[in-house]
């Protein structure tokens, strides 16, 4: 895990840059995932404590389909048009998908043109992103699961600055 390379997703500069390899001696990464300024500390958190909670972060177990369930037992929406690859939360400003990467998310298959999970808020359509999260093709789904169940998850969290552009979409409580 290291910080920025340098490059942006949806406009933002990458923050955190997570990756696994088949062996601790291997140059090759087996998958990668990047994660925007922005993106929830909670939901990061929980992604690399399911990670360092596995034998081998590098296998993949699962069908791509415990992603969307993690997020509809929370009360996302499978999307109406594609609801098999996206879902998106209550309010609309959250979505997360399985779709084509961009070019610079680098994975162990090397084919071009490959799907992983990409997840983003943007409160209103149109405005820029608040944050981003890229999943190459062979992030075990399990992990990307973690990831999506605690984005999800309707426990409060601390928040100083809440995002202007989510104002009226946020349920604050003062801190006590």
């Amino acid at each position: 895990m290291r910080g920025s390379h340098g490059f942006l997703l949806g406009d933002l500069e990458v923050a955190w840059h997570v990756s696994a390899r088949p062996h601790p001696a291997s140059a090759a990464m087996e998958w990668t995932a990047c994660f925007t300024t922005g993106t929830p500390p909670e939901a990061i958190a929980d992604f690399l404590l399911a990670t360092a909670a596995r034998a081998d972060p590098a296998v993949n177990y699962d069908h791509y389909g415990r992603v969307l369930d993690a997020l509809c037992a929370q009360g996302w929406a499978r999307d109406i048009d594609t609801p098999d690859t996206r879902a998106w939360d209550p309010g609309m400003s959250a979505g997360f998908a399985w779709a084509e990467l961009p070019e610079m998310i680098r994975d162990g298959d090397p084919r071009p043109g490959l799907s992983g999970w990409q997840a983003w808020a943007e409160p209103v359509i149109g405005d820029p992103y608040q944050w981003t999260a890229v999943f190459s093709a062979s992030v075990p789904h399990d992990l990307v699961s973690a990831f999506a169940a605690s984005l999800a998850a309707p426990t409060p969290v601390l928040r100083r600055n809440p995002p202007e552009s989510a104002a009226g979409r946020l349920f604050v409580t003062p801190a006590v």
